[in-house]
């Protein structure tokens, strides 16, 4: 069976003026091992990915974006024909009401910056996917890893959440390793790593895998 598979990988920048913007430390390893996993696993894989430090993975379609609204308008012209999203990316929730069309000058005072939500980009495409498609969100957190993950799953109308803790000097931001917690329905859990990326994410595509053989 020839499966293609869409990954999101790496953080998005959401700018207040045309220098300065709010972001995270996503290095969009995670990401990149899973287009590198897909791609040895012969399914025909679509990367978009936020703006990292990385090489280009061979054998993979990169579609670089920067911001939340450019990954939602690539990652929705390519879900269609999608047998597998991985909704890698550490998106940045908020980003600024206003953005300035010149560079803000320091002038000895403190700067307030309105913020509103992006788009949920996981949500929309949850929304309107159709049958056979296996959706996989990511969860990023640094406390009650499981029980928030837990409520993603729920809320996005996914197949599987990858939960992972972000906090502290031994989260999976900037690692070259990684612990999951993969969480489905009915009670399914499986615990993969701590190990490198590489190797979490040959394991979550053989998992993956597997549940896309059973539809």
């Amino acid at each position: 069976m020839a499966v293609r598979c869409l990954i999101t990988a790496g953080p998005t920048r959401e700018y207040f003026d045309p220098v300065r913007f709010i972001s995270n430390p996503s290095s969009g390893r995670m990401g990149y091992a899973l287009a590198a996993a897909a791609r040895d696993a012969g399914w025909t894989v679509d990367l978009v990915s936020g703006p990292v430090s990385l090489p280009e993975p061979a054998g993979v379609m990169l579609y670089p974006v920067v911001t939340a609204e450019e990954m939602m308008r690539q990652a929705d012209a390519l879900f269609g024909p999608c047998d597998v999203l991985l909704m890698c990316a550490a998106v940045s929730d908020w980003r600024p009401a206003l953005r300035q069309p010149s560079k803000l000058k320091k002038d000895g005072r403190g700067l307030t910056v309105e913020l509103e939500p992006v788009p949920d980009i996981l949500a929309a495409l949850a929304a309107r996917r159709r049958a056979g498609q296996v959706l996989v969100g990511f969860a990023a957190e640094t406390e009650d890893v499981e029980a928030n993950a837990r409520l993603k799953l729920d809320r996005k109308g996914v197949d599987l959440v990858a939960a992972n803790s972000v906090a502290g000097p031994d989260g999976a931001f900037g690692s070259d390793t990684n612990a999951l917690i993969l969480l489905g329905r009915d009670g399914y859990r499986l615990g993969i790593g701590p190990a490198s990326k590489a190797e979490v994410a040959r394991c979550l595509v053989a998992e993956v895998a597997t549940l896309l053989a059973a539809r």
